[in-house]
C-alpha cells in the first residue's frame, strides 16, 4: 500500500499555524499556501529518478546529477487547488499543468464534475494531484479517477490539511497513490468540514464567500 507522509518541518508548521488564523487577510493567505505548497514539494519529489551527465564548470569537468525518466505535471483540484500552483511552478517551471474542476454538493457531500483537462501526454509523467484540504476524500478520489481514465499511472497526492476520513477513503479506493500532507487535523464536524482545519480554502483564497 502506498504511504501517507506527514510533514512536520519546523517551516511548514510556522505557515501552517498563520494560515489556520481566522484574522490572516487573503493576500497573505495566498501567498501562504503559494509557499507551503512550494516546501511540500522538496518531500513529494524526494524519490524522483536522476541521471549522471558530465558538465564543464569554470574550473573542471564535472558529473552532476539531474533528473531523468518521467517527467512531471501537476493537476490542481479546482478552484482551491490552483492556490498551490504557482508555488511549486517556480521550482519546477517545465512542468505541464492539467485542471479538473469539481464541487461538493452541499447535501450529498459528494464530488459533482464540470470541467476535466489533462496534458495529452499524461500517461508518461509521474502526476502531483493538488487540493489544500482533504476533508471527505471524495473530490481527490474522484479526479484521481478521471486521471486515471485518461491513462495517469503515476500519481501522488499533496494537501495542505488533512483528516482521517479523507485519507482512509483515498487510500481505501486508490492504494497506489501516496498522499502527502503538512497536519492531520481530528475530524469532519457535520458539515464535512475539516476540524480545527482553517475554513474553506476556496474562499478564503479567492475572497469570496
Amino acid at each position: 500500500m502506498a504511504e501517507l507522509h506527514i510533514m512536520d518541518h519546523p517551516l511548514i508548521q510556522h505557515k501552517l499555524s498563520i494560515l489556520r488564523d481566522k484574522n490572516t487577510g487573503v493576500k497573505e493567505f495566498r501567498e501562504l499556501v503559494s509557499e507551503i505548497a512550494s516546501l511540500m514539494c522538496f518531500e513529494a519529489t524526494r524519490d524522483l529518478p536522476t541521471e549522471e551527465v558530465e558538465i564543464e564548470t569554470p574550473v573542471a569537468k564535472a558529473k552532476v546529477r539531474r533528473l531523468a525518466g518521467k517527467k512531471l505535471a501537476l493537476v490542481p483540484i479546482l478552484r482551491a487547488g490552483l492556490g498551490m500552483v504557482d508555488g511549486i511552478l517556480q521550482l519546477l517551471p517545465g512542468v505541464k499543468v492539467g485542471h479538473i474542476g469539481l464541487y461538493r454538493d452541499p447535501e450529498t457531500l459528494q464530488p459533482v464534475e464540470y470541467y476535466c483537462k489533462l496534458p495529452s501526454d499524461i500517461a508518461e509523467r509521474e502526476i502531483i494531484v493538488l487540493d489544500p484540504m482533504l476533508a471527505t476524500g471524495g473530490s481527490a478520489s474522484a479526479a484521481i479517477d478521471f486521471i486515471k481514465k485518461h491513462g495517469g499511472v503515476n500519481i501522488r497526492l499533496m494537501c495542505i490539511i488533512g483528516a482521517p476520513e479523507g485519507a482512509a477513503r483515498v487510500r481505501r479506493e486508490h492504494p497506489d497513490v501516496d498522499i502527502y500532507v503538512a497536519a492531520m487535523d481530528s475530524h469532519l464536524n457535520s458539515h464535512g468540514y475539516i476540524v480545527p482545519g482553517l475554513g474553506d480554502a476556496g474562499d478564503r483564497i479567492f475572497g469570496t464567500k
